[in-house]
């Protein structure tokens, strides 16, 4: 079995203000029209797969704006915000497939080795979670990150100072992330001097 990583970017805020509005705008509310058939869509390829999640995907996103999950272990909870996010942000970026995601954890310790902050290390920004508290998956999959986007450029200056420091086994990872985020630090510095906030780069594993 195989892993997708996928990144995104977007504001983070407009995901959040859907998710917690009192009285959703018109914008809103045709914003939350889209998410309901993405998961829709999410739920027949599951059925169509024979998976069960207990909960729909869909009932899901309508208890998260609620306020009310249902259940405190699901991962369709974490799908749902998955649509959310992928319904505000860019189109993905395909960071490949990866068989052993725990091989991430790895690198992590070999650039803490060689002085990368932990806020910059993959286990923090892959794996640290939603910026709300979701029902647990059940397992570790699938699997929620976020990296502020003005944190960008700091980490393609960390992991280009230590790439060739690094184990070869964690170079072409290391060179992939600083090239990724020094192109992210560009796009978010145009965004600022237009009055754009795109403020949160989105890692799905699943």
């Amino acid at each position: 079995m195989s892993y997708c990583l996928e990144m995104s970017t977007g504001d983070m805020r407009d995901v959040m203000r859907l998710l917690t509005a009192v009285e959703r705008t018109e914008k809103q509310e045709r914003a939350l029209g889209v998410v309901r058939e993405r998961c829709a869509r999410t739920d027949a390829r599951f059925g169509e797969q024979g998976i069960d999640l207990d909960v729909t995907v869909s009932r899901a996103l309508d208890e998260l704006v609620e306020g009310a999950p249902s259940v405190e272990v699901s991962p369709a909870y974490t799908y749902a915000f998955h649509e959310v996010v992928a319904a505000h942000f860019s189109d993905t970026t395909d960071l490949g497939s990866w068989r052993r995601p725990s091989w991430f954890f790895r690198m992590d310790d070999e650039l803490a080795r060689h002085g990368v902050p932990s806020e910059l290390r993959p286990v923090a920004f892959l794996f640290g979670g939603p910026p709300l508290r979701l029902p647990q998956t059940g397992d570790a999959f699938p699997s929620i990150g976020t990296l502020p986007a003005q944190r960008a450029a700091a980490l393609a200056d960390a992991y280009e100072s230590v790439v060739h420091h690094l184990d070869p086994e964690y170079q072409d990872a290391a060179r992939k992330f600083a090239e990724l985020m020094r192109f992210e630090a560009e796009e978010w510095e145009s965004a600022r001097k237009l009055g754009q906030t795109l403020d949160t780069i989105f890692f799905w594993f699943a």
